[in-house]
This record gives structure tokens, C-alpha cells and sequence, in this order.
């Protein structure tokens, strides 16, 4: 499996994240869904940022926690290679300062609600939404097993 993961992790947050974890993040989200070769980009952010992203693209005046921008339809149910034979899949943007409140709040660490964003954009990114009920168990059912995956993952790695 071939992916190409670019990490863009904006000033102050790059000290206090683990740049290998969050590829190993996207790596075994696109690795369970049996994505051979495919491209993502991954932006940690700020609120401002994310804010200005959100009321640009998506003409949501509010910050979120995380936004998926699918580079191409064919992304979305099945796939069709495209002629260099690599899923241009899209970029996964998530707000450090909501990650990080969302941690405290759930109460765990900020390390594992990265990673529920990463995998939650990726899915988006796959063609996964959860506007109606059934789309919406479906895609929990997959962040709960990749989630769990990588629980079981960074328990033996430790």
C-alpha cells in the first residue's frame, strides 16, 4: 500500500503534536477501508483559521472541530482510479484549540481526539456522511472500529 500523507501543522502547535502518530492515523484509517494508493493532506490549525475556513467554504459563521474537503467525486462510493493511478483523496482540517477543549471534556487525552478527528475527516473524505440515521450508524460503526484499532495498535507499541 502506497499513500502519500502531507502533514501541515500550523505555529505554536507543532511542538505539542506527535507528527508520526497522526499519519499513522490517516495510514491505518485508509489501510482498514483497503485504499491502496491514495494522496491526503492533514492541517492542524487554529479556531481563527478554521473559522475563516468554515465561513468561506462552507458559509458557516463558527469555528469547528474538523472539516473534510473531498478533492474529487469519484472519492465518494465506489472508486475509480485516476489516470496516475493514485485516489486524490482531499485535506483534513482540525482546530488544535477544539481538540484540545474536546479532550478535557471527554476526558482523554488530546492525542486520542486527534485522532477521532483524523478519522472522522478521512472517512468524510471516503465518501462516509452521517446527515440521515442510517448513513450516520454507518459511519460510527467504522470510526469505532478503526478507533479501536489503533487503541489496541498504541497498547502494544507501548
Amino acid at each position: 500500500m502506497t499513500w502519500d500523507i502531507a502533514i501541515k501543522i500550523d505555529r505554536p502547535y507543532g511542538p505539542e503534536v506527535k507528527r508520526t502518530w497522526l499519519k499513522r492515523v490517516i495510514e491505518e484509517s485508509l489501510g482498514m477501508e483497503k485504499v491502496a494508493y491514495a494522496e491526503v493532506s492533514l492541517v492542524i490549525t487554529s479556531d481563527e483559521r478554521i473559522h475563516e475556513i468554515n465561513r468561506k467554504y462552507r458559509q458557516v459563521d463558527a469555528p469547528t472541530d474538523v472539516i473534510a474537503f473531498a478533492l474529487t467525486e469519484e472519492s465518494r462510493g465506489e472508486f475509480v482510479s485516476p489516470p496516475d493511478g493514485i485516489l486524490h483523496l482531499g485535506e483534513v482540517v482540525i482546530s488544535y484549540p477544539t481538540a484540545v477543549r474536546q479532550a478535557s471534556e471527554h476526558y482523554h487525552s488530546v492525542q486520542q481526539e486527534l485522532a477521532i478527528l483524523i478519522v472522522h475527516g478521512t472517512l468524510h473524505l471516503l465518501g462516509y456522511d452521517h446527515v440521515l440515521p442510517g448513513q450516520a450508524r454507518k459511519m460510527r460503526n467504522k470510526e469505532r472500529d478503526i478507533l479501536e484499532f489503533l487503541k489496541e495498535l498504541r497498547q502494544r507499541m507501548r
